[in-house]
């Protein structure tokens, strides 16, 4: 049964302008939605990067790219008003019945509340600590700041009338894009239905990333201890770092997909790896979805608990300092939370190994 006011929806625009990781997690939400609405089209308005993995998550029918001026950190966006014009345009061409804004306790859903009400979209939802006037029809105080996004997520729709699905996340990778990325795998001489390690070393800022001569040292003695080969897995702007990783991993079973596989494929081959090393990124939620048992560089960027795999068995490992949370990019002080021995690595990395091989036998 759909919540109040919900009965004639039939077009629904979910959006969330961030990351692959923040998309992935908004899944139990799209999920409920389509509990509550199942005759309902769910379309998401996701960022570049968002847009790459947006289509693997269940119920999602169509997705939105856009870039956002209001998302944008680095001022590359151009401010134009007629960039905004075409925005509107769009949303109003999708006829869209209602318009459910998702975002993180850092940001504000006005600035698409704004686009969304002069698109004409009848029903605007979100939630905010500060007031926006009547631009959103329905406004949510949101949950205390250290929930975790799934929660938020969900804290919203429930005081919207909705009642909350599964919190598990979830991606359904489609069969040709699992055939691309196993023969990708064949292509760098790994068998996809062997055990293998997926990596992935790097992140969208320096602040989050282990030190990368650590990381290969890590690599080489769980593969060398395990006897077992690794993938290495990233976009095309990691390959320089790549690069550097592979020549510190010479003379081992590291094999690398680094600018050569989608999101789509990186996440199918992450959903048949035996275990998942990676900082705190968007691979980490994909190890998630598919519950990849997971050893975690989580740096004190960012709170744990807003974050955190939940549903797979994960290990994060952080050090203690005063300055965590810092939200920052770049870190003054040599990422002091992420000063971890790479042996300590390697021990979890080992007996998540172990314990999948005793899973799979």
């Amino acid at each position: 049964m759909s919540p109040d006011g919900w009965d004639r929806v039939r077009e629904v625009l979910v959006v969330r302008l961030d990351n692959i990781g923040d998309v992935v997690m908004a899944g139990p939400a799209i999920r409920t939605i389509k509990n509550a609405l199942p005759e309902a089209r769910i379309t998401m308005m996701a960022s570049k990067a968002g847009s790459r993995i947006a289509p693997l998550v269940p119920h999602v029918d169509g997705v939105l790219t856009h870039r956002a001026v209001w998302q944008d950190l680095w001022g590359a966006v151009p401010q134009e008003a007629a960039r905004d014009d075409e925005l509107v345009e769009e949303l109003r061409r999708g006829s869209f019945d209602a318009a459910v804004i998702l975002t993180s306790f850092s940001q504000s859903p006005w600035p698409p509340a704004y686009a969304c009400w002069r698109a004409g979209i009848p029903i605007r939802i979100g939630q905010s600590l500060e007031f926006g006037g009547s631009l959103l029809t329905q406004w949510v105080r949101p949950p205390a700041k250290e929930a975790h996004q799934v929660d938020r997520n969900l804290h919203l729709l429930r005081e919207a009338g909705f009642e909350p699905a599964d919190r598990s996340l979830e991606l359904a990778v489609p069969a040709d894009t699992d055939a691309a990325a196993r023969g990708l795998l064949r292509g760098i001489g790994i068998d996809a239905e062997r055990p293998f390690v997926a990596v992935a070393p790097f992140a969208t800022c320096e602040a989050r990333s282990y030190a990368s001569d650590r990381f290969a040292e890590v690599i080489r003695r769980v593969t060398s201890d395990a006897h077992v080969p690794a993938v290495v897995l990233g976009g095309e702007r990691e390959t320089g770092q790549a690069k550097a990783l592979l020549a510190l991993t010479r003379g081992y079973p590291v094999h690398s997909l680094v600018g050569r596989a989608t999101v789509a494929e990186q996440a199918a081959v992450i959903g048949r790896g035996a275990i998942m090393l990676t900082n705190d990124s968007g691979p980490m939620h994909i190890a998630d979805a598919f519950q990849r048992p997971a050893v975690v560089l989580f740096s004190g960027t960012e709170l744990e608990e807003q974050w955190r795999p939940r549903t797979t068995e994960a290990v994060l490992l952080r050090r203690e300092t005063d300055c965590s949370p810092c939200y920052a990019f770049d870190c003054p002080r040599a990422k002091e939370c992420l000063d971890i021995p790479p042996e300590e690595v390697v021990g979890h990395a080992m007996r998540l190994l172990e314990k999948a091989a005793l899973t799979a036998a």
